[in-house]
This record gives C-alpha cells, sequence and structure tokens, in this order.
C-alpha cells in the first residue's frame, strides 16, 4: 500500500528557496513601503527588484563564515545587486523578516490543508449516505452493545472532522500576522504604515502589538490543531484496523492487485496504511508538546524557539497533509462487509436486546430492581451456554408475567435503533 507523496506543492512551500525567495519578497516590499513614505530613492527600488537574486549555495556559503542566517541571506543579494543594497533591512530586525515570512508559509500550508480536510469531508458524507442503514454492532469498553449503523459511525466521524475544518480555518487566521516593528517592538526606525504595507500586499494583519517576536501562542495554537486532527485520523484509522480484524472482518482496507501482506504468510491482508497513519499521529502530537514549550521565551525574545520550530512546523504540515491523504483514500477505498457485520451481530444469540426486554418489564410494571436482575440473570446464561437469549428469558417466570411470547419477541427486531438514522443524518449534514 506504498503511495507516491502526491502533494509536492506541500513539500515546495517548505523548501529552502522558498524560504529565501519570501524573504526577499518582504525585503523588496518593505524598500517600496519605505519609497512610498519618501524615505528611499525610487531608483534604488528599481535596481533591486532588477537585481536582487536568490542563490542558496551562497547565502549557505556565507552562513558558515558569519553564523547568522539573515545576514547571509543579506550579503548574498548585496553581493549581486551593489551600493543599492544598503537600503535593504533598514530598520528591521531579522524577526521582521523572519516571523512575516513564517506566517506567509504557514498560511500557505493551512490551505492546502484545507482543502485536504475538504476532501475528506467529501469521502465521509459518501460513506454515509451510502450505509445509512447498513446494520452493525456498536461496541463499548470493545463488547457488544446494541445495534447502530456504519452510516452513524461514518457521520460521527465527519461531525469530528468538520470540527477540525474549522479549527484549521481559525489557526490560519491566527497565524496570518507580520510584523515590521524593529528590535524591540517599538516602530523606533520604521513606522506602522510600513509594516501596514507590506502587510496588506501579503495578506496578513499587522500584529497589534509584539517585542521582537510575534507571540507563540500563534504558533502553538497551528501545532495543536495539526495535532488534533492527527488524533482524529488516528482514532479512525484504529477503529479500521480492528474492524479488520480476523474475529472481526467487518470492513478491510483497500488490497491492490500484486499487494503483499507478509514476507513469510501469503494468506496475510494486513491493515499497514492505517498503522501508519496512528504512528505517524504519534510524532505529531509530540510536535505539539515542544510547540506550547515555545511560548514562554525571556523578554522581548530569545532564540529558543528557532530551532524548535525549523523540525516542527514543516514536519507537522507535511505529516498532516501526507496522512490526510493516505486515509482519504483509504475511506474511499474501504471494503465493507454487511453480511459478517449481520453474522456478527447474532454471535450474542439475541442478548444485545436487553435493555429493551428491561425497558418493557419496567413498562409493565415490574421494579427495575428485579427486572434488571432477571434479564441479567438469563443473558449471562445464554452467554455461557450458548443458548438463544430470547429462549433464556421465556423460561424465567417472573418475565412470564407481565410479557407474552410475542411481546419479547418484539423485542428482537434491530429496526427501532435505526429508526432515527435520517434525522441524525440530517442533523449532521443539514443546513449549518
Amino acid at each position: 500500500m506504498i503511495e507516491r507523496y502526491s502533494r509536492p506543492q506541500m513539500a515546495e512551500i517548505w523548501s529552502l528557496r522558498n524560504k529565501y525567495e519570501t524573504w526577499l519578497r518582504i525585503e523588496l516590499l518593505a524598500c517600496e513601503g519605505r519609497v512610498r513614505e519618501g524615505e528611499m530613492p525610487q531608483a534604488a527600488l528599481d535596481t533591486l527588484k532588477a537585481k536582487a537574486a536568490i542563490n542558496p549555495d551562497r547565502i549557505d556559503q556565507l552562513e558558515l563564515e558569519v553564523r547568522h542566517d539573515v545576514i547571509a541571506f543579506l550579503s548574498a543579494i548585496t553581493e549581486v545587486v551593489g551600493e543599492p543594497g544598503r537600503w535593504l533591512h533598514w530598520g528591521m530586525t531579522s524577526s521582521d523578516v523572519l516571523d512575516t515570512a513564517l506566517a506567509v508559509t504557514m498560511r500557505r500550508a493551512a490551505d492546502l490543508i484545507v482543502d485536504d480536510l475538504t476532501d475528506l469531508l467529501s469521502a465521509l458524507q459518501e460513506k454515509a449516505v451510502l450505509h445509512q442503514k447498513t446494520v452493525m454492532i456498536g461496541r463499548s469498553h470493545g463488547m457488544h452493545g446494541e445495534p447502530i449503523t456504519f452510516g452513524l459511525k461514518m457521520a460521527l466521524w465527519y461531525d469530528e472532522m468538520r470540527r477540525n475544518l474549522r479549527r484549521m480555518r481559525e489557526a490560519r487566521d491566527v497565524i496570518s500576522v507580520g510584523k515590521l516593528s524593529g528590535a524591540m517592538g517599538t516602530y523606533a526606525y520604521l513606522p506602522p504604515t510600513v509594516e501596514r504595507f507590506v502587510c496588506d500586499v501579503l495578506g496578513l494583519q499587522p500584529e497589534r502589538v509584539s517585542n521582537q517576536v510575534v507571540q507563540r501562542d500563534r504558533h502553538a495554537q497551528y501545532v495543536q490543531t495539526l495535532a488534533l486532527i492527527a488524533v482524529s485520523l488516528e482514532k479512525f484509522a484504529t477503529e479500521i484496523r480492528h474492524l479488520q480484524r480476523t474475529e472481526v472482518g467487518e470492513v478491510e482496507e483497500p488490497f491492490s492487485t500484486g499487494q503483499k501482506g507478509s514476507s513469510s504468510m501469503p494468506h496475510k491482508r494486513n491493515p499497514i496504511g492505517c498503522e501508519n497513519i496512528c504512528g505517524l499521529s504519534r510524532v505529531v502530537r509530540a510536535h505539539a508538546a515542544a510547540a506550547l514549550e515555545n511560548v514562554p521565551l525571556w523578554h522581548e525574545r530569545d532564540i529558543s524557539h528557532s530551532s524548535v520550530e525549523r523540525v516542527i512546523l514543516p514536519d507537522s504540515a507535511i505529516l498532516v497533509d501526507f496522512m490526510l491523504h493516505r486515509f482519504t483514500r483509504i475511506l474511499r477505498g474501504l471494503v465493507i462487509y454487511p453480511d459478517r457485520m449481520a453474522r456478527n451481530l447474532a454471535q450474542t444469540g439475541g442478548a444485545i436486546f436487553s435493555q429493551s426486554i428491561l425497558l418493557r418489564l419496567t413498562q409493565k410494571g415490574m421494579l427495575r430492581e428485579r427486572a434488571y436482575e432477571a434479564v441479567q440473570s438469563a443473558a449471562m446464561q445464554a452467554l455461557r451456554t450458548g443458548d438463544a437469549f430470547q429462549k433464556r428469558i421465556l423460561d424465567v417466570p417472573d418475565v412470564q408475567s407481565y410479557l407474552s411470547a410475542a411481546e419479547i419477541a418484539a423485542c428482537f427486531d434491530p429496526q427501532p435503533y435505526i429508526r432515527h438514522a435520517e434525522t441524525i443524518h440530517e442533523r449532521v449534514f443539514g443546513k449549518e
């Protein structure tokens, strides 16, 4: 089930070249803003726009010497543009470029993830509608509970992922801020109007107040949102893994022609895609913890967050993008076995209808404590001996004095458990 990563856009967003190109764009926009303020000659800006170019190898070479990525970047640009390079970065600090560029990058990554979520929601809705009345056993504590539908399970997943979509859109907005407020956030050399101009062009909001950096609670919310998406996918993947177990056999991951499940056991068809998603979720969850650790920086800033973000931000975005793509592919190709669901539904010999008997007895006047005792005893005997629960409950004298055989038989109909399926689906998929 190995597929190529089909979203190179996400990897490109986090590429080194794109980072440098975004830095250059911000530097040139800041110069344009200063021209608009009358603080820089138009000719210098024209030269910068015409000649400035990115050379990642030269930047890396210079960084080995100066030990500062932004200075190396500026020096490499100045080597190309000559004297007008003195206008670059005027009145700015490194974080003005870094944080504003990071916002642009994270916003673009969020847009792709929003697209992924929308695609998954479409797949979930298709499955929910198709299986609205596909009856299966519901489980609590891993044990058979009462009948549900597979469509209900899909509707529940849909509603959860819709919340994640809302969270992602909110996180996108929260992170979409830039700053060009200088070393301590006081606009000592660049006026707020330049910041406003740059942010407007980039589709960002100016940070209302900053110190030397954009505050990292914004980034933490972004990564936490990615972690929530990841754990939702893990939850769904874990369910599929359980339902694919040999002794359950209700659903199965798509298994392509020529695919092999085991190097030693040819009969195996393993849920490796879902297992992969569960494993990757652990990584994204760990990144969320690291993002929280980045919030408390010293005074107006320190640099302890920088090294962490170089790992957790691209990794989290790329992993979640991949996980969403993989799970959507699994879901669209999911093999569903309604016949096996029906067999499993009957596995307890009807004991899953115990609550129906209990409620009918209390409705007819039996005390709940006595009714519970009678139903529980009959159910346990049926499960232990393999007898039909309906037969066992008919043998209880107290029950016969309250319910006829026909009334008891009516309690073993799964249809009442799904009679409100349409109402639930309307609440989930109807107009919000």
